[in-house]
């Protein structure tokens, strides 16, 4: 997979990042296109997801089994066939809360699909739901299933507060204290700082090899590239207004199902969306993690929300035999890797390595959808397809990528006005892609995203 060098560091002027020696995708391709000339081809037949739901400083009324099963049973309901006909089912969870290990099987026996139902769940970060398809295709395109249901499912409001390692070794010390000597003597090691828990979600959302939280690996590669806070504000801003507008239209009607939480509320739509805002707004918001001059604030971020979201792959065999009208056809998928310091900009290898291995060109993708972790992200992937020296020396190409028409991108907003639960974003855009993709009248996307870690995702879908 393509990788870049570790040494990148951009520091003063504007510099382009750069790896040693750049991998060159077309050599791979040459060799995974006879093999994907013998596949079965596999098709997105449906799916739903949830309402994504920003979390307000405590758990939300949902877990990220609860959001799975809310999506899952009106999915189910309307198929054809009965839900134990699925061979399988996949679902990426990042947060796994202790009382749902295995999310995906404790899903699947909820959703009423049968003890005999085998599950697992994946965990690839940020793309973790996209992994949960891209796990379902191979199997369907490699003869070994038919029926794939695949999902993400996420709560980040029930991130937990952990101990601090010193405060765990206390409690440890007073528990195995035999004595009341003993426990006196432990109950004189405490010190209130103990008490103090730490954020897990804030600790997950930081590289454990660099150090640098999502958002400062942002600013990397937002100076890196030149984007200027105005600009990812404006970004922000025409998020919310496509999602807004997205909203008032219906667009999301078919894709959207209700959640109804155990007190009886009912959930019907994204509420991280905000029609209301202006650049002057959103210019007032201070920078999070470069202070006083970073451009990430959390008007140009993407929201901490929860979610969820299915989708049903199929087999020709299996369209065939229960009647099944296919909305889209997987083609082909690609992981890449790169520095976690610059992670942001995974989508550019693996959308480039995708589309040279197909033999596409810039202009034959009519609609992309890339996920929103950071306005200052987007912006520099599409400012890096654009570099000379970047996609010479680290993508491999004879001339720039181009620009993208931005028209054709995150056409209904994304995660800056949605919200990103990490474990679901990937199959959201994935199943919002295809539906975007049929109500335009175009043939064939690209859903992509960067990945925490230093990685991307990317899935190429053409439409029936």
């Amino acid at each position: 997979m393509a990788k870049t060098s570790n040494t990148t560091r951009p520091a003063g002027r504007r510099r382009t990042p750069r790896r040693a020696a750049a991998a060159k995708p077309v050599a791979r391709g040459r060799a995974a296109s006879t093999a994907h000339a013998q596949a079965r081809p596999v098709y997105l037949v449906d799916g739903a997801r949830t309402p994504f739901l920003r979390a307000r400083g405590q758990p939300g009324p949902f877990t990220p089994v609860d959001l799975a099963v809310q999506c899952g049973r009106p999915l189910l309901a309307r198929q054809p066939f009965s839900p134990q006909a699925f061979d399988l089912v996949i679902l990426g969870c990042v947060n796994v809360i202790a009382d749902e290990m295995n999310p995906a099987r404790v899903a699947a026996l909820r959703l009423g699909m049968g003890e005999a139902m085998p599950a697992f769940s994946v965990q690839i970060n940020c793309g973790s739901g996209m992994l949960s398809i891209d796990n379902g295709f191979r199997l369907i395109e490699a003869g070994k299933a038919d029926l794939v249901l695949a999902g993400g499912a996420e709560a980040l409001s029930h991130a937990p507060l952990v101990l601090s390692n010193e405060a765990a070794g206390w409690f440890g010390r007073f528990a195995t204290a035999r004595t009341v000597w003993q426990r006196l003597a432990a109950l004189g090691g405490f010190r209130p700082r103990m008490a103090k828990p730490v954020i897990g979600l804030e600790r997950g959302l930081t590289d454990p090899l660099t150090d640098l939280s999502m958002g400062q690996t942002a600013e990397v590669i937002g100076h890196a590239f030149g984007i200027s806070r105005q600009d990812a504000d404006a970004h922000a801003l025409e998020s919310h207004r496509r999602l807004a507008r997205a909203q008032e239209e219906g667009f999301l009607d078919g894709e959207v199902v209700p959640a109804v939480a155990r007190d009886g509320a009912l959930y019907e739509r994204d509420d991280g969306v905000r029609p209301d805002t202006s650049l002057e707004k959103l210019a007032k918001l201070k920078p999070v993690f470069e202070k006083p001059y970073g451009r990430v604030t959390p008007g140009n971020a993407s929201q901490i929300t929860d979610g969820a979201s299915w989708v049903v792959l199929a087999s020709e065999e299996a369209v065939r035999q229960h009647g099944l009208q296919p909305l889209a056809r997987i083609v082909d998928s690609e992981w890449s890797a790169l520095d976690p310091s610059i992670m942001g900009l995974g989508p550019t290898l693996c959308c480039t390595a995708l589309m040279q291995r197909r033999g596409l060109a810039r202009e034959d993708i009519d609609l992309w959808e890339i996920n929103e972790a950071f306005a200052a992200q987007v912006l520099a992937c599409l400012a890096a397809w654009q570099d000379e020296a970047y996609c010479r020396e680290v993508l491999a190409l004879e001339a720039p990528f181009g620009a993208i028409d931005r028209q054709r991108l995150n056409v209904d907003g994304g995660a800056i006005s949605l919200g990103h639960p990490v474990g679901t974003s990937g199959n959201r855009i994935v199943l919002h892609l295809v539906n975007a993709m049929r109500r335009l009248g175009l043939r064939r996307g690209i859903a992509t995203e960067c990945i925490g870690g230093g990685q991307g995702g990317a899935m190429l879908l053409e439409v029936l």
